[in-house]
């Protein structure tokens, strides 16, 4: 089983803790690296392998995390020169990669199970496997429904139930295909070329912990709750 972590980005959010440091590499607790969470939870899952799209501070990462021997897993590098978007790393190592594999952002904490992620997409036989969790949005604002310049329904503050991508995924190789290596290819634009063929991604519905640490305050709360969550998202590690 293998396992693609794009960890490229320059984390330009999470600033000041990413002036020095790439973002997977933003310690949690009082000593784990986001990506050393990430690379033990892939290896208590069964994964042997991984490529690590790196690029800004790559080579911070590289030196932390090595051949990934610690882990007991095989890891090798993909870097990004120029800015490619969510997918367009995965073009560029394309040759190198497996049937079918997990791709995943580097800097979210989640006990999600990797591996039956991954397992899923195999059997379902889609292009691609998106995995999605409940966000419930508050809205500060009385809610209007208007029509023909009238009024027709109002809702105070009212809360919408969303499905969003986890930064997950199951990939099939061949999903790649018709896509130019070295240009850059987001996961909006891949999602939309498949519904627009008639191919649509497969939802694996996830209702866990998951954390996205995109923001200072979502850094904030993952130090916060991580001593009551460390047993959950090292479990098997």
């Amino acid at each position: 089983m293998h396992a693609v972590i794009l960890a490229g980005g320059k984390g330009i959010r999470l600033r000041p803790y990413t002036t020095a440091l790439p973002k997977p590499l933003v310690p949690i607790g009082d000593r784990h690296a986001i990506l050393e969470i990430v690379l033990r939870q892939l290896a208590a899952s069964g994964f042997t392998s991984c490529t690590i799209a790196v690029g800004h501070l790559g080579h911070i990462i590289r030196a932390y995390v090595g051949s990934g021997s610690r882990w007991g897993m095989s890891i090798d590098y993909a870097t990004e020169e120029n800015p490619l978007g969510t997918m367009g790393p995965l073009l560029t190592m394309r040759d190198r990669l497996p049937e079918s594999f997990l791709v995943m952002n580097g800097d979210i904490l989640t006990d999600l199970d990797f591996a039956d992620v991954l397992g899923r997409h195999r059997v379902s036989g889609s292009a691609l496997t998106i995995a999605t969790y409940a966000r419930k949005v508050h809205i500060d604002f009385g809610v209007l429904t208007t029509d023909a310049g009238k009024v027709v329904g109002f809702a105070e503050k009212p809360s919408m139930d969303y499905r969003v991508s986890m930064g997950v995924y199951g990939l099939s190789r061949d999903t790649l295909d018709g896509y130019t290596a070295g240009l850059p290819l987001g996961f909006d634009e891949l999602v939309l070329d498949l519904l627009k063929a008639g191919d649509p991604p497969q939802a694996y519905e996830f209702d866990g912990y998951w954390l996205d640490i995109g923001r200072p305050d979502d850094y904030d709360r993952a130090n916060a709750e991580f001593t009551t969550h460390q047993s959950l998202l090292l479990k098997g590690a």
